[in-house]
């Protein structure tokens, strides 16, 4: 039986949240030394050997014939993509700016669920959720416009990259959730996803983008460290604990902290420029994820 958020699982989901909401910030900030499509490629090469280790000592099996190799390798691609469209806007654009438009994810998936999926029709207070985040993304996006710097059509394409990854994200979960890998043990779903992204990622971040040239210095050691260990697998492993012992809904619905988290970190660390067109959109946009959920919320309890 799932049982309602205590205090422990509203304690780990901050520090998930805020782990996630940090992740941006460590790519940008090793990204002169260490690309950041190199930086995501060898972080999901790390993380998936550390899951295979996990999975063995579970005694789980992931070669086997079950049906999910297909399925697996299209969610892997469509997981590469979106991290490739992260860390390809994080060349452009800010990580406040990348953090609340990838988080545009859940609005992708409520309109592919619905259209793709019987049973997940959205409701009238979903499509009113749905307009008030597009208003969000709007507001976001134009901030842009208004930004007098030399580098608005840079931060513009930036920006257009996270909302790309924000689909892709949201094709990853509609594909999961339509496909045979929604019966599937998480951990190997988890595994098709890294492991794609890692065979694709880590020759086109080296060849293309670092053009063969690494060089590491002390800040990027420890950012690989904290995403392939903490982000890549710790954060996750947690969050599968969490979906296994709690209701599923109130803990999705906390992971839309992530955001505010991200655009702290990077207001803070960073000193990422914000302007009040930015504050409005992304407040737009995580209250209008609130309200796509918040029915599905109502309805399960």
């Amino acid at each position: 039986m799932r049982k309602p958020l205590d205090k422990t699982a509203v304690s780990l989901m901050l520090c998930l949240c805020a782990l996630w909401g940090l992740q941006q910030v460590a790519i940008k900030v090793a990204s002169p030394s260490l690309n950041p499509v190199l930086q995501i490629g060898v972080r999901c090469s790390v993380a998936v050997v550390l899951l295979m280790a996990y999975m063995m000592l579970r005694g789980e099996r992931f070669w086997r014939r079950d049906g999910t190799l297909w399925p697996g390798l299209m969610a892997g691609t469509a997981f590469a993509l979106e991290f490739f469209c992260v860390a390809w806007g994080l060349l452009y654009t800010t990580a406040s700016h990348m953090v609340v438009f990838m988080y545009t994810m859940p609005i992708f998936a409520a309109l592919g669920l619905h259209w793709f999926v019987p049973g997940e029709r959205l409701g009238r207070l979903q499509w009113v959720g749905v307009f008030v985040a597009f208003l969000g993304i709007v507001c976001a996006f134009s901030s842009g416009f208004f930004t007098v710097a030399d580098d608005v059509a840079s931060m513009l394409i930036g920006d257009f990259l996270g909302i790309a990854a924000g689909f892709f994200w949201a094709a990853t979960t509609l594909i999961i959730r339509r496909t045979v890998l929604s019966e599937t043990a998480p951990a190997k779903t988890l595994f098709y996803q890294l492991a794609v992204t890692a065979a694709l990622l880590v020759p086109v971040g080296y060849f293309v983008f670092q053009e063969g040239h690494v060089r590491m210095v002390p800040i990027a050691w420890l950012s690989m460290l904290y995403q392939s260990v903490l982000v890549g697998f710790v954060s996750l492993m947690f969050w599968f604990w969490l979906l296994r012992h709690y209701l599923a809904s109130r803990v999705s619905v906390f992971s839309f902290m992530t955001p505010l988290f991200g655009v702290t970190f990077g207001v803070v660390l960073l000193n990422d420029p914000m302007d009040i067109w930015f504050v409005l959109g992304a407040a737009l946009v995580v209250a209008g994820i609130m309200l796509v959920n918040w029915q599905g919320v109502r309805a399960r309890r």
